[in-house]
């Protein structure tokens, strides 16, 4: 994995970045390198962090699931016996196996919603609890990009009997006790040294690498992946110009910022069942177990391919592969992914801040071909 890490610089365009992986415990790949800041050519540090965009879904459903190990919800009952509100616009029915699969219908929002709205988590509660399903929940599937992570930030406020957010409950249940460094409400306190300034990809060469279907898709906006990935709010809401990255504003699906060695401890901890963490068997059998598809199938309507969900995790898919069959975790645009593989016992992080490819980034899998072969020798 050394020199596949080392390899994506000199031969895949890497500009800073960071790979980290746990097997059965123990902390077996750390490394860092390149540069932090491409303006001021600073170097990437042993504690630099970047912005992880949609690998933040896993770190989400993590408390999601160590709030259902300590009997706070249940996968199987429905959303608005926790948040009463939420059973207006035809959403009574929705369970919270349904929502964390992303088979609700509630990936966009009608009304506005922009960063004064996501900082005041009682406006946002009440629009989110007026929003019309676009479908019949659990007859199809579409990824909610941004808004499932403010569904799952209202029901743990709702759930948690300290009415702590997400963000908090994370920080202080699952980072603090791991001792992880990953946010998902960045703190003004952190200096902007420790963090990675993202370089975009051309947009142009992204629009190129487009099917013809998902173009329109991008350029319609009406559609599933439009209203779901680009707008009202959009996938932007953790970027700020002046401070690099937004601070004290909580971005479940997409706002997280950390090392790629905190998503591996994660990961890590999860790959073998959750023990550090007092996580129940129940929950991590929920977790393993294969996701349950909606009637019209697993097809997703925003990314149109095979790809599945469930307790809020991506789940190996014949559109989106990765680890084995009990494998669950959350790749992030640009390349960031982290994951847990409790066959093989393996955490996995990898964040960069050159931003390319979103599915098999050619770096990412670079680094998991290393690491399957490593995994094959050892056996």
């Amino acid at each position: 994995m050394r020199q596949a890490f080392a390899e994506n610089f000199a031969h895949r365009k890497e500009l800073g970045a960071a790979c980290c992986v746990y097997y059965r415990g123990e902390k077996v790949v750390d490394l860092w390198g390149g540069v932090r800041d491409k303006t001021t050519g600073e170097p990437w540090e042993q504690d630099t962090m970047a912005l992880v965009f949609s690998a933040t879904k896993g770190m989400a459903a993590m408390t999601v699931a160590l709030a259902h190990s300590r009997g706070l919800i249940d996968l199987d009952e429905r959303v608005c016996t926790y948040w009463p509100e939420f059973a207006q616009g035809g959403k009574d029915r929705i369970t919270l196996r349904q929502l964390l699969a992303h088979q609700a219908g509630l990936f966009g929002f009608d009304e506005p919603v922009d960063a004064v709205v996501v900082a005041d988590l009682d406006r946002l509660a009440a629009i989110m609890a007026r929003q019309r399903p676009e479908w019949e929940p659990g007859t199809r599937q579409a990824y909610h990009a941004i808004s499932l992570g403010f569904y799952e930030g209202e029901l743990i406020r709702r759930v948690d009997p300290q009415h702590r957010t997400l963000g908090q409950v994370f920080g202080d249940d699952i980072a603090t006790p791991l001792g992880m460094e990953f946010y998902i409400r960045l703190p003004a306190s952190i200096p902007d040294s420790r963090l990675a300034r993202l370089v975009t990809r051309n947009p142009l060469l992204s629009l190129a690498e487009l099917s013809p279907r998902v173009l329109l898709a991008v350029l319609n906006k009406r559609s599933v992946f439009y209203r779901s990935m680009m707008a009202n709010p959009g996938t932007l809401l953790g970027l700020d110009p002046d401070r690099i990255y937004a601070r004290e504003l909580e971005v479940p699906s997409g706002g997280g910022v950390g090392t790629a060695r905190a998503l591996a401890r994660a990961y890590g901890v999860l790959a073998t069942g959750g023990a550090e963490l007092g996580m129940r068997p129940e929950t991590f059998q929920a977790l393993i177990s294969p996701p349950v598809p909606p009637e019209q199938g697993f097809r997703d309507r925003c990314l149109f391919g095979d790809i599945r969900f469930s307790f809020g995790f991506m789940r190996p898919a014949p559109d989106w592969t990765f680890g084995g069959p009990a494998s669950f975790g959350s790749p992030g645009a640009g390349g960031s992914f982290g994951y847990a593989d409790p066959d093989a016992g393996i955490g996995y992080g990898d964040v960069c801040n050159r931003m390319s490819k979103s599915h098999n980034d050619p770096r990412d899998v670079a680094l998991r071909s290393a690491m399957t072969d490593s995994l094959a020798r050892l056996s």
